[in-house]
């Protein structure tokens, strides 16, 4: 398997050649329940039928232009997206670490327009992931990715809550730009509080530090509001998305605020793929069904499926936590993760683990109120098995 590939993921054995809604069909025929949804990307599930009309009908006409020129869906996806996130401009891009990017290079360039250049220091939180590419990577704190790319750009963590800690490294490094997720993905799902949000807003304008949020996980409407943040009602200077933005298709978009939407010259920043027609076709279906009520779905499914992991929670020992928001869940346990996990999958359910000890649970925002209901029996019956046979997980401390 995975002939003339670069030996990066660990992949499954399965081949999927199909799927519908919240669900994803093998070559063999074998039905699988996503609640992973790519990595809390297909937010219209599989097999979209307004999705593939638009689609078809695109590729019929014009895929790539660049940017150079125009087509007639730019202005009216960057228009939207500003209004659902109070933002005034908006940069597309083709993915998450791209969008982080274009956030880094805004806030290093609003820092020679204000005339203090030597501000060219980044803090982020530990615990946190902003990408791959060299300066999201440098932002990402989990030393297993940075050790083997290092030097990497100069980065200071903070503890997330720590607000006084936060406090202290920005007035003291006065550095270009906070850098944070409010809802953590790769960190365990982890809800950055909204007095700890709120707080690290007030401390960015004591300091005139650009404050940036990664919402490429929690962000279009993934917890029930477009923006996370909008929970605790705080707004950023810069906020990158992408994931779910174009239902599969790869799509980023970092967004700045009315002060430093014109940061940017002509020429300064640029990319040949980002914000074609095809990708802002499909952001503008499922802009479309953002319109249409789709967030209310994430509340109502969010709200049934997290209430059966709380129960689940009171029912079983295994079960250390629920965290998160809407459908971007995680299901802390005090065994591994990746053992439950493998035994999910053989049960046809996907989820995935992150930080050893949660189950990831980001289900497309289309999952219906029995596919939620199967699943919860499922979680219950493998949890069941592995707090009866704890020796089939290994402990977690």
């Amino acid at each position: 398997m995975d002939e003339g590939v670069m030996k990066t993921y660990a992949r499954a054995e399965e081949v999927f050649a199909a799927g519908h809604g919240a669900v994803l069909v093998d070559q063999q025929g074998h039905e699988y329940l996503d609640f992973l949804a790519g990595i809390a990307v297909s937010a219209l599930g599989h097999g979209h039928a307004g999705l593939a009309e638009a689609l078809r009908d695109q590729v019929g006409k014009v895929v790539h232009l660049s940017n150079l020129f125009r087509h007639q869906y730019t202005e009216p996806v960057a228009t939207k997206l500003c209004a659902l996130t109070e933002m005034a401009a908006a940069f597309f891009t083709n993915s998450g670490a791209e969008s982080i990017e274009c956030a880094l290079k805004l806030a290093r360039k609003a820092m020679h327009v204000r005339g203090t250049p030597e501000r060219t220091s980044f803090v982020a939180l530990e615990g946190g992931f902003h990408g791959r590419t060299m300066g999201a990577l440098s932002l990402t704190h989990n030393p297993k990715y940075r050790a083997p790319f290092q030097p990497l750009q100069h980065v200071t963590w903070v503890a997330p809550e720590d607000t006084a800690g936060l406090g202290a490294v920005l007035h003291e490094q006065r550095p270009a730009a906070l850098v944070i997720e409010p809802i953590q993905g790769e960190g365990g799902i982890r809800e950055l509080s909204p007095a700890f949000l709120r707080a690290a807003r007030n401390l960015c304008n004591e300091t005139g530090t650009i404050l940036v949020h990664d919402e490429i996980q929690s962000g279009c409407g993934r917890t029930g509001k477009f923006l996370a943040a909008q929970h605790a009602g705080v707004a950023p200077d810069v906020v990158a998305l992408a994931k779910p933005i174009a239902a599969g298709l790869p799509m980023g978009v970092c967004l700045a605020n009315a002060a430093l939407a014109d940061t940017f010259a002509k020429g300064e920043h640029g990319t040949t793929f980002g914000g074609g027609p095809l990708v802002c076709r499909a952001a503008t279906v499922f802009l479309d069904a953002v319109d249409g009520g789709l967030l209310d779905d994430v509340t109502a499914r969010g709200a049934q499926l997290r209430a059966g992991l709380e129960q689940l929670g009171r029912e079983l020992a295994i079960v250390r936590e629920v965290r998160g928001r809407g459908l971007m869940l995680g299901l802390r346990l005090h065994h591994s993760a990746t053992e439950v996990q493998k035994e999910l999958y053989r049960q046809r359910l996907m989820v995935n683990c992150t930080a050893g000890d949660v189950l990831r649970i980001v289900p497309p925002f289309v999952v219906t109120e029995a596919q939620v209901d199967a699943a919860l029996l499922r979680i219950g019956d493998v949890l069941t098995h592995f707090q009866q046979n704890p020796a089939s997980a290994e402990a977690h401390p």
